[in-house]
């Protein structure tokens, strides 16, 4: 997240838990004119891993979305963390999952990415590749094309936005290859679950 945003999910996560749910991680993206604020907000992480095996843990709601807006905004509105006029966005991660932490990393291990960098690295301001391992403050990836047999390790303080690459065909979205069976054996974490489409709640200042 850049320091702005940085700033303001500190200043909004309490708010956001306060509700039941729990803060992602925020884009703050400045224009000219409006810039957007995009809040993100997921089932805490306690309730997955409280979940029974084989049962669904719940998902964010349009209700829990309205709900963290309109709390958020009274908040925004007293705080003014942002002068200039602005649209607030409130959403569920989607299968599509943004990644803003090490922590969201690590619980990711096994998942295809993209990822964009702050800065070049060993010639690479982009990548998509399996997140392999965390060693420390780095994100060791499997990168078709890398040296090191594909192994492509990037620091953690250069990883500008991080998302999930869905596996459509998995997911019954899109036909599997000729001749590649529907299930591909490729290992998923045991806490993240079948995620619904996004929900979002939109409030412009």
């Amino acid at each position: 997240m850049t320091d702005k945003a940085t700033q303001i999910a500190a200043l909004l996560a309490p708010t956001v838990e306060s509700l039941g749910v729990e803060l992602l991680g925020i884009e703050y993206l400045p224009a000219v004119g409006n810039a957007t604020l995009r809040i993100y907000i997921d089932v805490p992480a306690s309730e997955y891993e409280a979940t029974p095996e084989g049962e669904q843990p719940r998902s964010v709601s349009i209700e829990d979305c309205e709900a963290v807006s309109r709390e958020v905004s009274a908040q925004l509105d007293v705080e003014d963390p942002i002068s200039s006029n602005y649209t607030l966005e409130v959403s569920s991660p989607g299968i599509d999952r943004p990644l803003f932490t090490l922590e969201h990393y690590a619980r990711f291990i096994g998942e295809t990415v993209k990822v964009g960098l702050k800065l070049p690295h060993e010639g690479r301001r982009r990548l998509t590749g399996q997140i392999i391992a965390i060693e420390g403050e780095q994100v060791v990836f499997s990168v078709e094309g890398a040296p090191d047999e594909g192994r492509f390790v990037v620091p953690f303080t250069n990883i500008d936005k991080g998302r999930i690459v869905p596996d459509w065909a998995a997911l019954g979205f899109a036909p599997t290859k000729p001749g590649q069976p529907a299930d591909t054996g490729r290992i998923k974490p045991k806490d993240k679950p079948s995620k619904p489409p996004k929900r979002r709640a939109s409030k412009k200042k």
